[in-house]
């Protein structure tokens, strides 16, 4: 799936949902991304800036969403997920992943254990936040390889805030500055995904170079 068809994809959901069950939906699905290995495949970043949006009114669907509640659904649902998926990993340990046959759950598994050892758990918990699928597996294997309690829930609620409020505010924030901004929706959602992975990017290309340098050295 080309990168323009899944952004349609993943917005046609998102609208779907949201038009669906509103604000209760959004706090379920950013429990299901954080919290269950199952909902990897859920629009995330999407789902969130459109939501953010709706509260202005704007939208295909006629449906706007009121932003207090809608922000406390995001967080609430996002940070207890998170915090779910630690335990579940901290208990069953690798079994959840080991049983899993999704190739693209594997990568993002292999993904997530690469960035607990190359940056160390507080930057490599928030950095996941958006980087879609690692931040659902990464928190069972958090909990998996025994990051402790107090670290994982310190940065994985720093993380969350930043991403579900973030997100959320600034699709509320262009809705509310530019008029008929639903018409453009996929291009702006393939800006958020851009900028999502940009953190990650910015990080490996660091180590790469320190990485390069030490060898010369």
């Amino acid at each position: 799936m080309t990168l323009g068809s899944q952004l349609a994809v993943n917005l046609l959901d998102a609208q779907s949902l949201l038009a669906a069950f509103g604000v209760l939906g959004v706090g379920v699905v950013m429990f299901a991304e954080t919290g269950l290995l199952i909902g990897f495949f859920l629009p995330g970043d999407s789902l969130l800036f459109t939501a953010g949006l709706l509260c202005t009114g704007s939208g295909q669907h006629g449906v706007r969403l009121s932003l207090f509640p809608l922000l406390v659904a995001a967080a609430v649902g996002a940070l207890a997920g998170s915090q779910c998926g630690y335990l579940l990993g901290r208990k069953a340990g690798g079994a959840l992943l080991a049983r899993s046959r999704s190739v693209r759950l594997k990568e993002g598994a292999e993904r997530a254990e690469e960035l607990l050892d190359r940056y160390g758990h507080a930057k490599a918990i928030v950095l996941a936040r958006f980087v879609p699928v690692v931040r659902t597996v990464l928190n069972p294997m958090a909990g998996a390889l025994q990051v402790p309690v107090r670290t994982f829930t310190l940065w994985q609620v720093v993380g969350g805030l930043v991403w579900s409020l973030g997100l959320t505010l600034a699709g509320y924030a262009l809705g509310s500055s530019v008029p008929n901004v639903d018409k453009y929706l996929l291009p702006i959602i393939a800006v958020i995904v851009v900028v999502s992975v940009l953190p990650l990017a910015l990080e490996l290309l660091r180590s790469r170079r320190a990485a390069k340098d030490g060898v010369s050295g």
